[in-house]
């Protein structure tokens, strides 16, 4: 027990001094170019880009920041990961290492404490392995910190272990190594960029981007930074003017590619409603030529323009189909007219004593007499038609509608002859079915003439 004892007086050693906490962490993105852009936090990369907080203005303890973005094959990633680790490392030694070292020291102290008062060796070879456990795997999840110390605290629990396995009568046995980190080259750790590197940051990006949202943001946050921050700049006038010249710049570039864009998507868009698949495709071609013109500076304008005529262009070509259908229907329905018009119009005429019916509300004996003896018969001779399969759901309607009006007048004068009161409900209901049907096939009528439009 003689290694137990002198491992607790090894724990109880007083730890470092720690600096004082900060609430967040600067790193630098190094660029393969050779340009440097600061990063307020962790940076983090998003399949092909690089995002990150960029401070533009406000104080060192209340910084303004502004979100970018870069291209991630920009980036010098070994050199950007390397100053990164050792930003990590400095920041954890200077905020929560030693505090955490020592937490982990009371831990495995009062473990050993409890090893060296126990008197069951199998209890105590339990408690020294579990203390090794919650050792060998700290530096890894730690940045690596004080590892050196952790992996001798571990051998001495290791020399521990081999004297309680003894005890237990246990003869051979395999400890695992401690997780090693490499080591960690620490970096002058940067503190917040003055305004005046602040604003050359923002402008370099500013360059950099293809996203003219993007470089807008960052041209309108160097434009702020001037402002809260003039006696920083010797040459605050030169940089405020030819910055507001180039933000007017980009508000010309903005506003010709979006009149351009309203134009090409008005004609593509009343040449679709056309079903002009021809003409849409004209307009598709000219996005090209007219980019180039304005010098192919908002790529992301003219990505959405031709999403949006592409679009228009399939619209205009399922138009076209459905139009060339609808022709074809044209003369189906001029048959089926030829065959069922008069009995159609007739229905159609009868809707007036149908309606009366259907609020029990007459019609008088010799207009039913009348009604009923039109009607008789007629959904019997319509069913026998033979009509196209495409009016075969219409004809259907119709058929429906007028058995139901025959029901209907046959129901009321049965109800008149009898003053049955009930009957006369049922010839209500099957009045409003009628009506109902009617009202369904002469939709189906309408729909059926009806010119398609782009939906």
């Amino acid at each position: 027990m003689r290694a137990i004892s002198g491992l607790v007086i090894l724990l109880s050693v007083a730890c470092a001094a720690t600096a004082s906490a900060q609430e967040s962490t600067l790193f630098r993105i190094f660029l393969r170019s050779g340009g440097v852009f600061v990063s307020y936090g962790e940076f983090t990369r998003v399949e092909d880009r690089v995002v990150f907080s960029m401070p533009v203005g406000g104080t060192s303890q209340d910084p303004r920041l502004q979100v970018a973005w870069l291209a991630a094959d920009a980036v010098d990633w070994g050199r950007t990961e390397h100053y990164a680790n050792s930003t990590r490392y400095q920041h954890y030694v200077q905020t929560r290492g030693e505090a955490e070292f020592q937490a982990l020291n009371d831990d495995v102290a009062r473990v050993l404490n409890e090893i060296a008062v126990s008197t069951d060796p199998a209890k105590a070879l339990e408690l020294a392995e579990r203390a090794r456990r919650a050792l060998s795997d700290w530096p890894r999840t730690h940045q690596g910190y004080r590892q050196d110390d952790v992996r001798e605290i571990v051998g001495l629990i290791d020399e521990a272990i081999v004297g309680l396995r003894g005890a237990t009568g246990q003869k051979s046995f395999e400890l695992s190594l401690v997780a090693s980190m490499p080591p960690v080259t620490a970096e002058p750790m940067i503190g917040m960029p003055t305004p005046g590197e602040q604003f050359d940051q923002a402008m370099r990006l500013a360059a950099m981007t293809s996203q003219s949202s993007e470089r807008m943001a960052l041209l309108h946050a160097a434009r702020g930074l001037l402002d809260e921050h003039a006696v920083a700049f010797t040459d605050v006038v030169v940089k405020r003017t030819s910055l507001d010249r180039q933000i007017q710049g980009e508000l010309d570039v903005e506003r010709r590619y979006r009149d351009m864009a309203l134009r090409l998507t008005r004609q593509s868009s009343r040449e679709a409603a056309r079903a002009q698949v021809t003409a849409v495709q004209r307009v598709l071609a000219r996005i090209d030529p007219e980019d180039a013109k304005l010098g192919r500076q908002r790529p992301e304008v003219v990505a959405s323009l031709r999403a949006a005529v592409s679009a228009d262009l399939d619209g205009a070509r399922l138009l076209r189909l459905r139009r060339d259908q609808w022709q074809l229907r044209q003369s189906i329905f001029q048959g089926y007219q030829r065959s069922v018009g008069t009995q159609l119009v007739g229905l159609v005429k009868a809707q007036p004593q149908l309606e009366a019916i259907r609020r029990l509300d007459g019609p008088r004996l010799e207009v039913l007499r009348s009604l009923q003896a039109r009607l008789s018969g007629g959904s019997q001779r319509l069913d026998r038609l033979t009509v196209p399969h495409e009016m075969k759901e219409t004809h259907a309607l119709v058929v429906g509608a007028w058995h139901f009006a025959e029901t209907a007048t046959r129901q009321r004068a049965d109800a008149v002859a009898t003053g049955n009161v009930n009957r006369a409900w049922e010839a209500s209901s099957a009045a409003a079915g009628a009506l109902m049907m009617l009202n369904r096939a002469q939709q189906s009528i309408r729909e059926m003439l009806e010119i398609p439009r782009l939906q």
